[in-house]
């Protein structure tokens, strides 16, 4: 069991003055028994006050707008959460059964919402990496873990090549790409297979092995099995998830998981600054009322001339680290 003290906060800065903010937040952490939720703040900039919901994938969601003229939006979240052991995968079932339930009709339309993989040029040559794989007969889940060390070994851990709209053919073409990419592709992989799959948003805690993406916000992915339920792959670090991966949110991908989103009125140039901080003891006032210093910065603002303005929609583009 390891507790974990989060600070996750997001910083806009706007070129101008900006109104009507609306916005979305999926900062909540999954509260279920391998994850236990003992504190969660969130303080935002203007205090607004927050609606909260589940979405459709049962993910806590908050829901706010400001009204007056602002130039900035904090939203910083401060959590505390207790990781507890996760439960023990055994392998009861012979490969070939499982193989035969995680196709059969019944699974298939029960899990239709993560089995649905992308139209993608590429396809035929994933498909022959896969088939290379599937040649061993083998339990589904020593399948899936071929395919995340497949992921490991063969594409470069490489920030600033990407973004969120990159997609699975340019990923595959590139050979590199963070975590956000490496999820994406083995959700791409396991759905070509007839295997559930879905994106996970949340953190990977530092630790006593330093792994890659470590202390910032993460994403990897999890597949359903019928004699395992579901089961959380890092492809990133070639590991199952563990007591070191706290979940934010879940979805068919990315966009289902987004930390923040919405829409406003105004300056068009801003500046995202976010802030990832751990610690295993509580963090003081005096702490958080001083300006971290960013995990992540994207976007710049241009100083000179008069802003344009128009009303846009605008989804955070935030790189997973």
């Amino acid at each position: 069991m390891q507790l974990f003290h989060i600070r996750h906060r997001t910083h806009y800065i706007y070129s101008g003055l900006i109104i009507d903010s609306a916005n979305q937040i999926k900062l909540y952490p999954i509260n279920d028994e391998i994850q236990r939720v003992n504190d969660h703040r969130i303080h935002i900039s203007g205090s607004p006050s927050i609606s909260v919901f589940k979405d459709y994938f049962g993910n806590t969601t908050g829901f706010f707008t400001l009204l007056p003229p602002h130039s900035e939006l904090i939203i910083d979240t401060i959590m505390a959460v207790e990781m507890l052991a996760p439960k023990g995968l055994a392998q009861r079932d012979s490969p070939t059964d499982v193989w035969k339930k995680v196709n059969s009709d019944e699974s298939q339309a029960i899990y239709h919402d993560f089995l649905k993989a992308e139209q993608a040029t590429c396809q035929e040559e994933v498909q022959k990496a896969i088939h290379e794989i599937l040649e061993k007969v083998q339990h589904p889940l020593d399948t899936i873990m071929d395919l995340s060390k497949y992921i490991y070994e063969n594409f470069t851990y490489k920030k600033g090549v990407t973004s969120i709209e990159t997609s699975v053919e340019e990923i595959w073409k590139l050979r590199a790409g963070v975590c956000q990419d490496f999820a994406h592709l083995l959700l791409y992989m396991l759905r070509l297979l007839g295997v559930p799959a879905r994106y996970i948003s949340g953190y990977i805690c530092p630790g006593n092995d330093e792994w890659r993406g470590e202390g910032a916000t993460h994403a990897w992915a999890e597949a359903w099995l019928p004699d395992t339920g579901w089961v959380g792959i890092d492809p990133t670090n070639k590991c199952l998830a563990g007591e070191r991966h706290i979940r934010l949110a879940m979805g068919r991908n990315f966009t289902d998981c987004t930390p923040v989103k919405g829409t406003y009125k105004g300056a068009i140039e801003h500046k995202l600054e976010v802030t990832v901080e751990f610690g295993s003891n509580a963090f003081s006032e005096a702490h958080l009322a001083k300006n971290p210093t960013p995990t992540f910065v994207s976007g710049s603002i241009v100083t000179e001339g008069v802003p344009r303005n128009s009303y846009m929609a605008y989804m955070q583009m935030q790189q997973q680290q």
